[in-house]
């Protein structure tokens, strides 16, 4: 049985498919001969649907495009003088910064949650990842639930346990969606002025928002990833070496469709001289270290009682260095010069600095220059998997993660209580842990993880710069972020004012909201939505 299913089309649509994307039965895909603006909104509706790109494309895209005119176009055909060119430029000539000027829009699907987080830990890549809020997971396409079914543990003697075991979370899952919606639904009542659509997606994503936990590891996304050459072989590399058997051989899938589209770009990653070197320097690096570690610190892990975010590193002197930063392009001095100055300032006259170089804010979207990448803030988080998997997405800062495991215990959301299904919540919580036992001592190390469940806590840091901080911390605390998440990043904001002692850093951050009641978290950005749509004031 193959790890993937295979979506099935007419011959009308097969015909029409054929000439944007690079195939039609895997999942790894890429996009072609498509406008760059319907290309992004394609991607823009994919992360809140349901459905595959493809179909997506098909069911509510192709009818708005005039297509007659390409009827010869076939997607698996390069183009050949373009690719000469590049060839040349490229390889024989190994300017990398060449790479960085063509682009390609991929569509990864039915990648586990493992996975997703490998996909996206590049910088130099855009990221577009399917909502578990909008998007329930209690159907079963294709004739089965949604997640990953390794092959090297289907053909293990935990197979049958694996798939039966999971299937039951998802069991759970489904039964308890429409429990806490019609709970959700008493507790807040429809305003009048609300639509139904408004109201019930509101619901909907408060509910699946609490049951999210439920879901396991394995459970399965699609990411829509733009990206240029040099990003994707980095990528490239980086799975090719990793020790999830997942993640190399969906890189083989990568590697074959970019090759359709742009080989040169990648030509490098599988010659033995240069990406099969590259990536076994990474896997014998990694390998080493594991060695090392466990050498020196053991194997076991260390159980924790409480979620909680620690600042372990900060620059007491930031603030001032900072404002040297915000004065330095307006000076003819170097900058040593322009810090001793600064520091021989008053705290009045820093804060007048500060404040004209802020400006006024009118949403957080008015961020201020790049002297706030001075200052710097090192995090250690112990989260949910579900906060992490959300707040790992930002690009501008440097996460690292430990193995996701059931040791560090799980979070059972309040709502839960509320709703009367702290019962099955938590059976479903020991049955995840008990299917990663298993898993683990039979020798599937890297595939034990798929068996966790998205409650569970995972332990990873986080370093940023102010700049970072400031963006990080005032999208991820908004009303209508996941709980979670919220939580963390306002326990961020409170660090760098009281244990860092970055008052006048935090109180640049303006649209940080600390609020902790909210009834349904995604109803005014849903109101606003409507109204943008319907071109009413909200």
């Amino acid at each position: 049985m193959s790890a993937y299913s295979i979506e099935e089309f007419t011959t009308e649509e097969e015909d029409v498919l054929r000439r944007y994307f690079t195939n039609l039965d895997r999942p790894v895909f890429a996009l072609v001969n498509l406008p760059e603006v319907v290309k992004g909104a394609l991607f823009a509706r994919y992360s809140r649907s349901p459905k595959s790109l493809r179909r997506l494309f098909l069911d509510e895209f192709v009818g708005e495009l005039d297509i007659e005119g390409d009827a010869s176009i076939d997607a698996t055909i390069g183009l050949e003088r373009a690719e000469s060119l590049y060839e040349r430029i490229f390889v024989e000539y190994g300017d990398d910064s060449v790479a960085q000027l063509g682009g390609i829009h991929l569509a990864c699907e039915q990648a586990s949650n493992l996975l997703t987080k490998i996909l996206e830990w590049g910088r130099i890549a855009s990221y577009l990842e399917q909502s578990t809020r909008y998007i329930a997971y209690d159907s079963r396409p294709f004739g089965r639930y949604q997640f990953f079914r390794d092959p090297e543990t289907l053909s293990s003697a935990m197979g049958t346990r694996y798939v039966g075991d999971l299937d039951r979370l998802f069991d759970t899952y489904a039964s308890l969606a429409p429990i806490v919606q019609d709970y959700v639904k008493a507790a807040s009542p429809k305003s009048p002025g609300d639509s139904d659509f408004v109201y019930r997606t509101a619901i909907k994503a408060k509910a699946l928002d609490a049951i999210r936990g439920i879901l396991p590891a394995a459970a399965q996304s699609n990411v829509g990833i733009y990206g240029t050459g040099q990003s994707y072989e980095q990528l490239l590399l980086r799975m090719r070496s990793d020790p999830l058997p997942e993640a190399r051989a969906y890189a083989d899938m990568i590697l074959e469709e970019l090759r359709k589209v742009i080989p040169s770009f990648v030509k490098r990653v599988d010659l033995p001289d240069r990406g099969q070197i590259s990536s076994q320097y990474l896997s014998d690096n990694r390998a080493a270290m594991e060695a090392v570690a466990a050498d020196l610190l053991g194997t076991s892990d260390a159980p924790d009682d409480d979620a909680r975010v620690e600042l372990i590193d900060f620059d007491p002197d930031a603030e001032v260095k900072m404002v040297a930063s915000m004065l330095y392009p307006y000076t003819h001095v170097g900058e040593a010069v322009l810090e001793d100055r600064v520091r021989a300032m008053s705290v009045e006259d820093r804060i007048r600095v500060m404040k004209a170089y802020t400006g006024d804010r009118q949403n957080r979207r008015h961020r201020p220059g790049r002297a706030l990448e001075r200052p710097f803030y090192r995090f250690d988080v112990l989260a949910d998997y579900g906060a992490f998997r959300d707040l790992q997405r930002h690009r501008m800062l440097t996460v690292e993660w430990q193995r996701l495991s059931p040791h560090h215990g799980y979070t059972r959301p309040p709502l839960i209580d509320e709703a009367g299904v702290q019962a099955e919540f938590d059976d479903a919580m020991e049955r995840s842990a008990e299917l990663y036992e298993a898993l683990y001592s039979a020798g599937l190390e890297p595939q034990a993880s798929y068996a966790v469940s998205l409650a569970y806590r995972i332990r990873f840091n986080l370093n940023l710069n102010a700049r970072s901080a400031m963006h990080t911390i005032e999208l991820r605390s908004s009303p209508q972020g996941h709980p979670a998440y919220r939580t963390v990043v306002q326990d961020m904001h409170k660090l760098i004012e009281g244990h860092a002692g970055h008052q006048a850093i935090a109180a640049m951050m303006t649209f940080t909201n600390h609020s902790t009641e909210a009834d349904l978290e995604r109803l005014e950005a849903e109101r606003r939505a409507e109204a943008k749509r319907t071109g009413s004031a909200v």
